[in-house]
């Protein structure tokens, strides 16, 4: 739309656009060979990510936009510069609704829960002040046993990290029908590759069931232990898949990513969509 003048123009704020990649193989026509070589990755995603809700919910007979966001230091720069984005008065904020590509299953106040992050971060001022409906927000099941009770017994931590995947699937089903797909999902890398909460040879990120959407996991490598997370059947049904990452000390997760797919070892090698761009800056492209 002219209102927001096209998504180059708009990018302009964190540099010029340069392809870099891998040699792509014709007869596969690998999507994920692509990345946008940006100056500030979070900006480049959060101008991506305004101007792509925009254009969608200008579509004919389009009710709403779905997007899944991710977070910790990733989408917490993310969800600044999408706050300080001229682009974010722009957009019909009644019309989107917020999902999360994986959570800490920890109680709803815990510091560490992404979604309170992102509610002090970004959305909380758009239910404030009324552009969004709190029911928009589709936060992962939060845990609420006490220390005592999550100490006691191994079994009932799978009992309840099951129910509580199970509980977030039948939401998505409920609102997006049965078969699922989301409109964006974004996500951050992890310096060893990891993706949502899908981590190196854990297991997770190989669940290639596509009724199996949402998963949770015990023992993650990195704190706290439990979570939940989309599966990769879940994220590959979605429109625009974008993963974004910085710096040089992740360089190697990224090649890793790109030499081969479907990498356990590199479990963002799982990334798909039916558009895949990865949003990356010269450090973390330093080994392409």
């Amino acid at each position: 739309p002219a209102a927001h003048g096209g998504l180059h123009e708009a990018l302009e704020v964190v540099g010029d656009l340069r392809r870099v990649g891998d040699e792509v193989d014709g007869a596969e026509q690998r999507r994920r060979d692509l990345a946008d070589l940006v100056h500030d990755p979070a900006v480049a995603d959060a101008a991506r990510t305004l101007l792509t809700i925009i254009d969608l919910l200008a579509e004919p007979n389009r009710k709403r936009v779905d997007i899944a966001v991710t977070g910790g230091t990733d989408g917490n720069r993310v969800f600044a510069a999408m706050n300080a984005s001229p682009l974010n008065d722009a957009v019909d904020w009644s019309r989107v609704h917020v999902w999360w590509g994986d959570e800490r299953f920890v109680a709803a106040d815990d510091d560490d829960r992404n979604a309170k992050q992102a509610r002090e971060a970004w959305y909380d001022a758009l239910v404030e002040s009324g552009r969004m409906p709190a029911a928009n927000i589709h936060a992962m099941p939060a845990d609420t046993r006490g220390a005592e009770e999550i100490a006691a017994s191994p079994e009932q931590t799978d009992a309840v990290l099951a129910e509580a995947a199970a509980e977030y699937q039948r939401e998505l089903i409920e609102q997006l029908g049965e078969n699922p797909a989301l409109d964006i999902a974004m996500f951050g890398m992890g310096p060893d590759a990891h993706f949502a909460s899908l981590f190196p040879d854990h297991g997770e990120a190989e669940i290639d069931d596509p009724h199996v959407l949402v998963a949770g996991v015990r023992d993650s490598p990195k704190p706290p232990p439990l979570r939940l997370t989309l599966t990769v059947p879940m994220i590959a049904r979605s429109k625009h898949t974008w993963v974004f990452t910085s710096e040089e000390r992740k360089a190697g997760a990224v090649k890793a990513a790109f030499a081969q797919r479907n990498n356990p070892h590199a479990p963002s090698s799982y990334a798909d969509g039916e558009e895949l761009p990865w949003l990356i800056d010269e450090g973390a492209a330093s080994k392409l």
